[in-house]
């Protein structure tokens, strides 16, 4: 292993487990850091020695993600390349590192319990009908839920989970809790432990909407899941359901899910994801009532890094002994 593209942030924080990793490999690698200049680029013969790159979100959320993207498309010696995010199609340098067979990896599991919790905290502001009293507290209005205002019990509701990974099974276990129905949907059986009541496949989607209360997306965004919500599937839904999306925006069809909601089609949504990012200031979803947006930041959380770099760390004592590396890319 020649050089691992890290950022100086990530050496100060995790640099002895770092050095650990390489040393118990058995392998030396130069440690690269981008210029702190955002204008300056590394030098031909430093690039050339990357061979490993960490895409950290300290690179990726500052000034210098345009120069590590640079970087990673001229280091043609680079192998592998890891991403702190469970999702990577976002990044414009990625078809170039496609192309040349560049082994992908990502931190897919590292945030999903703050996006879970997150998710849950949005079905709980719904059910409960926060958004009111946050518009009266605004006007500094009094203004208590009486008649048919009142919020449902949360017990006995269905919620349709859409993706059974670390996310969906944290809204699952949470929902459980408060002694709702939950039913899980993904390409694989129930196995013993999943915390559903019933498991179906994507293709049971439309017979099981009339029934649901919830609706939450915490799926990965694919051909199959493509605005996987729509104008049908919107107009299967009881009027008083809602939507959580924390998936992808491209899972939704956000035209027809904001004509639903203009027109009380259905009764509210969470939505942390959009299909123009960020969301366009003149987008109508930021004004719609009973409509809670956040910045596609449901992951935010101080422990993600830790998590993160634990599985990098974990892979690189794979790659250097030839073996699959832990959510590699296929």
């Amino acid at each position: 292993m020649k050089g691992i593209l890290v950022s100086k942030g990530f050496v100060a924080q995790f640099g002895a487990e770092l050095q650990a990793a390489v040393k118990a490999a058995g392998v030396t690698p130069e440690i690269i850091h981008l210029p702190d200049d955002p204008a300056q680029r590394l030098p031909a013969d430093v690039i050339a020695k990357i061979e490993v790159a960490y895409l950290t979100r300290d690179i990726r959320f500052s000034s210098l993600y345009e120069g590590y993207g640079d970087t990673v498309k001229a280091a043609t010696n680079l192998k592998w390349a890891n991403f702190v995010s469970t999702g990577i199609d976002q990044h414009p340098f990625l078809p170039a590192l496609h192309e040349r067979k560049v082994r992908l990896t990502t931190s897919a599991g590292s945030n999903g319990e703050p996006v879970g919790h997150t998710a849950f905290c949005g079905l709980l502001m719904l059910a409960r009908n926060v958004p009111r009293w946050i518009a009266a507290q605004r006007e500094r209005k009094w203004d208590p839920a009486r008649g048919d205002a009142v919020p449902r019990d949360l017990r006995g509701q269905t919620v349709i989970v859409v993706g059974l990974g670390t996310i969906g099974a944290t809204v699952a276990k949470l929902c459980q809790a408060l002694e709702m129905k939950v039913i899980g949907l993904r390409r694989s059986p129930k196995r013993d432990g999943d915390p559903v009541d019933e498991m179906h496949t994507l293709d049971k989607l439309p017979v099981l909407l009339p029934k649901c209360d919830w609706l939450v997306l915490a799926c990965p965004y694919t051909k199959e899941t493509h605005q996987l919500v729509n104008a049908k599937t919107l107009a299967l839904m009881p009027k008083h359901s809602c939507l959580v999306n924390v998936a992808r925006g491209g899972c939704a069809d956000e035209k027809a899910l904001i004509a639903a909601l203009q027109s009380k089609q259905i009764a509210g949504a969470y939505l942390d994801v959009f299909e123009k990012e960020p969301l366009p200031a003149d987008s109508p979803l930021w004004d719609i009532p009973n409509v809670i947006v956040s910045p596609h930041n449901a992951s935010a959380s101080s422990g993600n890094d830790i998590r993160a770099a634990k599985i990098f760390i974990d892979n690189i004592k794979r790659y250097a002994a030839g073996q699959r590396m832990e959510n590699e890319q296929s």
